[in-house]
């Protein structure tokens, strides 16, 4: 048998074993993708759902409403429960594996509900990041060379034996995509998200500009060019909002570490949790002060 039958085999028996699994969500072109991952049960991407429920479109062309059990934005995942029927589950890996550069790999996806697609490739890349629709940056991400089109966030990546590899989330330069990884962090919060647990995470209740953004700002108007994040809106009685954090106030410091990069406001918020409180330095106009944040 030559490569290319043994590849014709793997896609058409990944197709036959996982294909029913995969669903379209919304209905159209550019809405998303999920997967099957437990009975009544599908996973998806969090910026595919808007509201609190969703159309769900299986492989038989079957139509239900689901419900949004639980969603994790700075993760980019959401559960949906809804009636399954007799679909079997995608399988997960018995254990973590770290993916290995030239692995193989497909990618799978229902577009809006409007057929399946499967697409074989290979992983690029094994130590990527990107920023969830909150900003905070997900590391640990698989890429990989399998193209899909649009609408298809959301679907698996699976080994060639059908085994979940991650959930395909963003296109990045060059037509690669980036997948969350199926990992024991991500099942674990799957699993309490379908139990209706939300993240516990600190926020601060703000819209924030990175540095080099802030900077040119602050530039624009004959500021004092400073490192830090730019404060572009709070939100009504938020933490942020309590301490009296403004628009256009520039944080340059929390926690005593200085602010050069966003990431590093996440990792104190993140380590504020347990201390129920954080201060921060901030530059409003030319003046400089601090407050402090509790949560």
């Amino acid at each position: 048998m030559t490569v290319l039958q043994e590849l014709e085999t793997a896609v058409q028996e990944a197709a036959e074993r996982v294909g029913p699994a995969v669903v379209g969500l919304g209905r159209g072109w550019g809405v998303g993708s999920g997967v099957v991952i437990a009975p009544g049960r599908v996973l998806t991407n969090a910026h595919n759902l808007r509201h609190d429920e969703a159309t769900v479109t299986f492989a038989d062309g079957r139509r239900a409403t689901g419900r949004v059990a639980g969603s994790d934005p700075d993760l980019d995942v959401a559960v949906i429960d809804v009636d399954t029927g007799e679909i079997e589950p995608v399988e997960w890996p018995d254990e973590d594996r770290d993916p290995v550069l030239g692995h193989a790999v497909l990618a799978l996806a229902n577009p809006g509900g409007r057929g399946l697609r499967i697409t074989p490739g290979f992983v690029s890349s094994s130590a990527r990041s990107f920023r969830g629709p909150r900003g905070r940056r997900i590391s640990g991400a698989v890429e990989h060379t399998a193209p899909l089109p649009r609408g298809s966030s959301g679907g698996p990546l699976t080994d060639v034996a059908g085994r979940l590899e991650g959930i395909n989330t963003l296109r990045v330069d060059g037509g690669l995509i980036l997948a969350v990884p199926a990992d024991a962090a991500l099942r674990e919060r799957v699993e309490s998200l379908g139990r209706g647990e939300a993240p516990r995470r600190v926020r601060l209740g703000v819209a924030i500009a990175p540095p080099r953004v802030a900077r040119r700002l602050r530039h624009a108007v004959g500021l004092p060019e400073r490192d830090g994040v730019l404060v572009r809106v709070v939100e009504h009685d938020s933490p942020a909002a309590k301490a009296g954090i403004e628009r256009g106030d520039l944080i340059v410091a929390a926690g005593g570490r200085e602010l050069d990069r966003v990431d590093v406001l996440y990792e104190v918020l993140d380590a504020a949790r347990a201390q129920g409180g954080v201060g921060l330095q901030i530059v409003r106009g030319a003046d400089e002060r601090t407050v402090t944040v509790s949560f």
